[in-house]
């Protein structure tokens, strides 16, 4: 099986942000590398995906035309991942205002100490 570049791109995109989630101290970061790893994955299936010579299946009858299926689902994965990202940035906002922090480490102790 040959990869094409688009495939690469996206494994290595996925990686570099997952390494930036892992490493992140902070919040905004960890929600930036949660949305690229969001577009990577998309990135690979549409890179899976496409084959040259297909029509879309619109008032056409040809044996070329698309399965619209895989396009369905990557508009849902699209829609769930801002879905995501705005509860992440909401969830951010509500914190910032209660802790008047972003950083993880500062967070973590935050809610330390108010539980005790």
């Amino acid at each position: 099986m040959r990869f094409e570049i688009v495939e690469i791109f996206a494994v290595i995109t996925f990686f570099i942000s997952f390494f930036g989630l892992i490493t992140s101290k902070g919040v905004i970061k960890s929600i930036v590398s949660i949305s690229v790893m969001e577009v990577s994955v998309i990135m690979f299936f549409l890179g899976l995906g496409y084959t040259s010579g297909i029509m879309p299946p619109i008032g056409q009858e040809s044996a070329n035309a698309a399965d619209p299926l895989p396009q369905a689902l990557v508009i849902t994965a699209i829609i769930i991942g801002v879905a995501l990202t705005a509860v992440n940035l909401t969830m951010l906002i509500s914190l910032c205002s209660q802790f008047q922090a972003t950083e993880w480490d500062i967070l973590k102790g935050a809610t330390r100490s108010k539980g005790n």
